[in-house]
């Protein structure tokens, strides 16, 4: 044991001692601190939230409209409608003058056979999809209106319900559907996960391989065993990695919750505090297997770009969830985000993304905990019998069929 805290020590300090590391680890944080302060002011002084607001709600003021009726079926105006919203003409060509004159914005053509085919014209001088949405949907609802004979409550129901009550069996999404903002927020957090696994394995890859091929390898086996140096290293990488999640975690969390106030954000922009706990936990073990599995490309590749090539086959299952994340966070729930979040492989990827989308059932994250531990302890079980000194100060050359098979102890 007390080998194993050397080879500890001695990879937390040499790390530790790196500047990139801590740019990484403090710089990235502090810049995307800096940058939501600067956003921050900005929303504050100039109503940034006021002008993005009325650029996608549009103009207030609707244009004119003007119809043609030859169905004859608009009989009767919603009260409180102003007077000049909706103008009526005899034919298409008196209304096509109106629009060339500018009086208009646009005029519909309602067919005569409009009630068998349901079809109506618009034609517009100039199309502006903001104003063209509203504008339709007021006079869909002037044809609604008309075709129940003006009984408004009975339009109102066939429209649209008045009131519509959700009842889902499973939780609540952490996410407001209806928000492009909280949309964004799994991609975040499939990002930061996705980047602090690989990093935090490709440094356990790098350090093996350099040892080896720098022959440095060749003096440590003289004092501590293959399985103590793999020890040493996965724990004392990892003790950093870990460090690295939770500055980014907590930033990022800190820096929500701030923004409920400086941005007005939404209740369901926010992580809540199991997250951190689950992020923990995910990382640890996700961290475990694929440092474990680029311990054993470093073990048995003779140099970094050798073991680099074969790297795409260790990465690959963490991959998927990225190609696969509009899935995660739009069907959460759905057998396919089900079955990646449970698998080991790509599990703390995609439990973490659906975490932050939220709704998952408590059992589904314990259960992937437990599937990923297992892998994971199978996994550098199988990695610590290829850390062995023949393979350690051996120079063959390697392959994804070479790993595969050392992995499954065929080799």
């Amino acid at each position: 044991m007390k080998k194993v805290w050397i080879v500890l020590t001695h990879e937390f300090i040499t790390l530790l001692s790196r500047p990139s590391y801590w740019f990484a680890i403090l710089g990235i944080p502090l810049l995307a601190t800096i940058a939501y302060a600067v956003a921050g002011r900005a929303n504050s002084d100039s109503g940034t939230q006021a002008v993005v607001t009325q650029l996608f709600s549009g103009p207030q003021q609707v244009s004119s409209q003007g119809y043609i009726d030859p169905s004859g079926l608009i009989q009767h105006m919603p009260e409180g409608m102003p007077p000049d919203l909706l103008i009526a003409y005899p034919d298409e060509e008196t209304a096509a003058q109106a629009l060339a004159e500018g009086k208009i914005a646009g005029y519909y053509l309602i067919p005569s056979d409009y009630v068998q085919s349901g079809e109506i014209i618009y034609t517009s001088a100039d199309y502006n999809p903001l104003s063209a949405q509203g504008n339709s949907a007021q006079f869909e609802w002037i044809v609604q209106y008309n075709l129940l004979d003006g009984d408004a409550l009975l339009a109102s129901l066939a429209y649209g319900p008045l009131e519509l009550k959700t009842v889902s069996l499973a939780p609540e999404p952490q996410r407001e559907e209806n928000n492009p903002l909280t949309y964004f927020l799994p991609y975040g957090v499939t990002m930061i996960f996705y980047i602090v696994i690989l990093s935090a394995a490709s440094l356990l890859l790098s350090s093996v391989s350099k040892e080896k091929e720098n022959r440095i390898m060749e003096v440590l086996l003289v004092s501590v065993t293959p399985r103590q140096l793999l020890a040493g290293k996965i724990i004392g990488l990892g003790v950093v990695g870990l460090l690295q999640v939770v500055v980014w975690v907590g930033t990022g969390r800190a820096l929500l919750a701030a923004g409920k106030t400086t941005f007005s954000l939404p209740e369901a922009f926010q992580l809540p505090p199991s997250f951190l706990v689950w992020s923990l936990v995910f990382f640890l073990l996700g961290y475990a297997l694929y440092a474990s599995l680029m311990a054993g490309l470093g073990a048995l590749a003779p140099n970094l770009r050798e073991a680099s090539q074969v790297t795409i086959v260790v990465i690959l299952p963490l991959i998927v969830p990225m190609f696969l994340i509009n899935m995660l966070i739009e069907d959460s729930n759905g057998l396919g985000s089900t079955l990646l979040s449970l698998f080991p492989l790509t599990a703390p990827v995609a439990m973490m993304t659906r975490l932050s989308a939220g709704g998952v059932p408590w059992w589904q994250p314990i259960l992937a905990a437990l599937l990923l531990a297992i892998t994971a302890v199978l996994v550098v079980r199988a990695v610590a019998g290829m850390f062995r000194a023949q393979a350690l100060l051996s120079g063959q050359a390697l392959n994804a069929k070479t790993f595969l098979k050392a992995l499954l102890g065929k080799n």
